[in-house]
């Protein structure tokens, strides 16, 4: 759109509410808000290597959030929207705290699918409350919650029906999309729970006590906020972008999963506000890979940086956008067929019309010449036209094959005038007219592969990827020395995407990852008895009280540094989570952690005075 001459902004924000960030930083020991900062700062350094630009990308948790959602809210209650009542809900007894929906994890009650989390399965699509699940579980104790009230907020979808209806017949949306969000309105329309016990990482409810905004309230509101955001710094205001009045068109890039929310939630929260409804909702299919579902399990997962480690990431973006539609289906990441695109699309059609046609300007001293083939350029010209509308329609993959058919038609060109049989003037006006179309084949691909262009373009001396310069011809200039830019590729496979961080960590003296030591579960124990052991030459055994979770026994190899009178009373640290060892003394049910020096020193490690047993160390 920005080629076309369309103003466009694009905003984005890190989504930073939620139990799941609550539940990752408090298992880092950090808080929210510190964790949520750091990711912030990783996924911006993430889009940059894939050259994606917004025109602000802000965070859910910022003032102007919580500004516009308090705003938001109170307009809403104000028309008779919110409501309370009180509600069942699960309660883990062992923690004393009512589960967030993501503390709850248990089987689908509508498709049966297993480790679906409290509010929604990720697998039909379907939402629900958290005690429907089936076989649930507390994922903070790993124990089966209990179910008990407590009152919560609510807002009336069923009072905004009638103009949720007419928000569907105005909105531009895809069918399939259209008719499912159309079966949920004429279906059962429950009220939306859009409040959360404490605790829990978010805005709180004006008005009330100890009450959080649900992270689906402020999350798409979140958009506003970094539009508000941008424009306090240039000289704007939010009602100018989506109030109402507003010129511009409200678009919104989805996935397929988040329909419910951005379709009928958001809509509705908005009702009653000073500010336009979305014009356009885009929705997307999933990214699998190589036929399968992301899954770390499968060995299927793979992450951005990682992909941008093994391959230059702008051949993503090509692959991507040569399978892309305005469908909403799957996009699968086959690597055979990735290599097999790039190889024959950007290295064989696009760069080698540029290759192909350096070493003839070389001969006429680096200048393109004087004329041009009208006729082969003007063909060229004819399907520009057919391409913006596609690149409009989100049928990137029909906008590809065509500009790989006019560099299909230009490498004929080539071919079928043999500018290598020619003398150097001739052949010069050959591969002047190969990089005019070359030079507006850039211009055309720059949407997907802007920083490959970007260099093409440079070898030209165009310095704008602007529109205008389609029309404008190059001849009788200088233009760089030809630079190869791309090269063949080789097939990956998952491997490849490990390779880097495999070697640092063996280069870093096998480092391991905060999520490999936050699965070792360390305790302080209490050494309640120790004994000498018959028969053994260096083991004490040891029992160990645990406060809360009773009492283990191990067996310890440091009877030549203390005494079994030395270590009753004391504490040490415990890894609880290891696995029993049957020894022939019999079953040890742990490890103390000790130090040793190069003479044979033994030293029990200590928590320090005030630890209690059974206390989770960090």
């Amino acid at each position: 759109m920005k080629l076309t001459n369309n103003e466009v902004l694009t905003f984005c924000a890190d989504d930073a509410h939620g139990a799941p960030i609550m539940m990752k930083a408090d298992e880092l020991g950090i808080k929210a808000a510190d964790f949520i900062d750091e990711v912030k700062i990783n996924h911006e350094k993430s889009l940059a290597k894939y050259g994606i630009e917004y025109t602000n990308y802000h965070s859910t948790h910022s003032q102007e959030n919580e500004t516009l959602i308090n705003e938001i809210y109170h307009d809403a209650q104000s028309a008779g929207y919110i409501y309370k009542k009180e509600i069942e809900q699960c309660f883990d007894e062992e923690k004393q705290m009512f589960l967030a929906d993501r503390y709850v994890v248990g089987d689908c009650p509508k498709c049966s699918a297993k480790d679906q989390y409290g509010d929604g399965c990720e697998v039909c699509g379907a939402t629900y409350s958290a005690t429907e699940l089936l076989n649930p579980q507390s994922s903070l104790s790993k124990t089966v919650p209990t179910t008990k009230t407590s009152e919560h907020i609510f807002f009336d979808l069923e009072k905004a029906k009638s103009n949720l209806v007419q928000f569907l017949d105005t909105v531009s949306i895809q069918k399939p999309i259209l008719g499912k969000l159309s079966e949920w309105i004429d279906g059962d329309l429950k009220s939306w729970d859009i409040s959360r016990d404490k605790p829990y990482f978010g805005f709180k409810i004006p008005g009330e006590k100890d009450k959080y905004f649900y992270v689906w309230v402020d999350a798409p509101i979140g958009y506003m906020a970094t539009a508000s955001n941008w424009a306090s710094q240039n000289s704007e205001s939010i009602e100018s972008l989506w109030g109402k009045d507003s010129e511009y068109e409200i678009h919104h890039f989805i996935g397929k999963d988040i329909t419910y929310f951005h379709g009928l939630f958001w809509p509705a929260l908005l009702m009653e506000s000073k500010y336009k409804l979305p014009n356009n909702i885009h929705v997307h299919g999933f990214v699998t890979v190589n036929g399968e579902k992301m899954s770390k399990s499968k060995g299927t997962f793979i992450t951005a940086d990682q992909f941008a480690d093994a391959c230059d990431p702008e051949l993503l973006r090509y692959y991507f956008a040569s399978k892309l539609n305005s469908k909403i289906e799957d996009l699968d990441l086959n690597f055979e067929d990735l290599a097999q695109k790039v190889n024959s699309d950007l290295v064989g059609k696009f760069s080698n019309i540029f290759s192909r046609s350096a070493p003839f300007i070389s001969k006429n001293d680096g200048f393109l010449s004087k004329e041009i083939h009208k006729e082969h350029l003007s063909s060229s010209y004819q399907f520009i036209d057919e391409i913006l509308i596609h690149y409009e329609k989100k049928e990137f993959s029909k906008a590809i094959k065509l500009i790989m058919q006019i560099a299909d038609e230009t490498n004929k060109y080539i071919n079928e005038h043999t500018p290598w049989k020619l003398d150097k003037n001739e052949a010069a006006i050959i591969a002047t007219t190969a990089l005019n179309v070359f030079k507006n084949l850039c211009i055309l691909l720059s949407p997907v592969t802007p920083m490959l262009c970007k260099k093409m373009l440079s070898m030209l001396n165009i310095d704008s990827l602007e529109i205008e310069n389609l029309e404008k011809e190059l001849k009788d200039c200088e233009i760089n020395e030809f630079k190869p830019i791309l090269s063949r590729v080789k097939p990956l496979n998952i491997q490849d995407f490990y390779e880097k961080e495999e070697k640092m960590n063996e280069e870093d003296n096998n480092i391991i990852q905060i999520d490999d030591f936050m699965k070792v579960d360390l305790r302080v124990a209490k050494v309640e008895e120790a004994s000498h052991v018959e028969g053994a030459d260096k083991l004490l055994a040891i029992k160990l009280d645990l406060g809360d979770l009773g009492t283990k026994n191990v067996f310890a190899g440091i009877k030549s540094a203390y005494e079994p009178s030395q270590l009753e009373g004391k504490l040490v640290v415990m890894v609880y989570n290891l696995a029993p060892r049957k020894m022939k003394f019999g079953l040890s049910e742990g490890m103390i952690l000790a130090a040793s020096d190069s003479d044979g020193g033994i030293f029990v490690l200590s928590p320090d005075l005030g630890a209690k047993p059974g206390q989770k160390i960090k």
